[in-house]
């Protein structure tokens, strides 16, 4: 697949949030622009928390005059299976949000558990090392940190792939730079992010840096 440009150029209007894109979301991105192929008026969304899947959400409401359901697996089964059929039955597209699909997602209604298998599932997989260094470029911009490049490489070969990791790692190195009134640096994350066991390098590892 292609890579997309980061940040991705949807929605166009820049009052818009950004959603960024790289090869592990671009093809639920894509299934997100094209709702009008859906094989039924009603898709999927599944992955992580704090995966910007709300944000495409919001996004493909706004840009599609389409209905959401988010967090599906704490509403209603029944609302959720009325709101399948009169999506259906008004040609209205309805995007549901979800941590992950059936069967992994048990639903005890059988009527809307064999609709969702019918409904196309588009999926936000961990970030790759392409989102990952945008996420956190982006991060320590939001902060107003000073991330020199090294730095991100270095975060990037031992933090977590995950968007949470992303966040958690941002939070802590912001807290103690703003504690501790240092510059940011490698040796600072090393030794803040090691006692917050966000990172673990074995004991033998020597770091030239």
């Amino acid at each position: 697949m292609s890579q997309f440009a980061l940040p991705f150029e949807w929605p166009a209007d820049p009052r818009d949030d950004e959603f960024l894109v790289s090869d592990s979301n671009a093809r639920a991105v894509h299934g997100i622009e094209h709702w009008g192929a859906w094989p039924v008026m009603t898709a999927l969304l599944v992955g992580p928390r704090k995966s910007g899947r709300s944000l495409l959400a919001r996004i493909f409401a706004g840009k599609s005059g389409g209905t959401i359901i988010d967090d599906a697996e704490r509403q209603s089964e029944a609302a959720i299976f009325h709101a399948w059929n009169r999506a259906q039955a008004e040609r209205h597209p309805l995007l549901i949000v979800a941590d992950a699909a059936p069967p992994e997602w048990t639903i005890k209604l059988p009527d809307l558990r064999s609709r969702l298998t019918a409904t196309p599932v588009l999926e936000l997989g961990p970030p790759d090392d392409v989102l990952m260094r945008a996420l956190f470029e982006r991060q320590f911009i939001k902060r107003g940190l000073d991330a020199r490049p090294d730095l991100i490489d270095w975060l990037l070969t031992r933090v977590e792939r995950s968007h949470i990791a992303v966040m958690r790692t941002v939070d802590v190195l912001d807290q103690e730079v703003l504690e501790r009134r240092k510059r940011l640096s490698i040796p600072l994350a090393r030794a803040t992010l090691a006692a917050a066991a966000l990172i673990a390098e074995p004991a033998s590892k020597v770091d030239a840096k």
